[in-house]
């Protein structure tokens, strides 16, 4: 069981960038899959999750209407438009299965993080 996040980098403000988060040895069915991200000297945070077998979504209050999450075959998506300096931060996939759930201590498989950074 792997989950494997892609798609950091560096942008300018009110760029653009789209995470991925692919899972390896299973499959999503039932599973929610959310993003988190921690900036350095800030607590880890819940940015978006989705359940895969509905598409139910959720977004904190900070990126909506910016983030897309979404899923396609065994992989979730978290498009990133209008990005600003604060979304700077290392960004996590996690998974948990038969949950819905945006608390970080219920996600029970965690992928690699991936570095995004805003700045001019």
């Amino acid at each position: 069981v792997q989950l494997q996040a892609s798609g950091g980098g560096l942008v300018q403000p009110g760029g653009s960038l789209r995470l991925s988060c692919a899972a390896r040895g299973f499959n999503l069915d039932y599973y929610t899959i959310g993003w988190f991200r921690q900036a350095p000297g800030k607590e880890r945070e819940g940015v978006s999750r989705i359940y895969f077998t509905t598409g139910s979504t959720y977004y904190a209050d900070s990126v909506k209407g910016r983030f897309t999450i979404s899923r396609d075959k065994n992989t979730v998506y978290l498009q990133m438009n209008s990005l600003k300096p604060e979304d700077t931060a290392v960004y996590y996939c996690a998974a948990v299965r038969g949950v819905i759930t945006t608390r970080e201590d219920e996600y029970d498989y965690w992928g690699q993080g991936t570095q995004v950074t805003v700045s001019s």
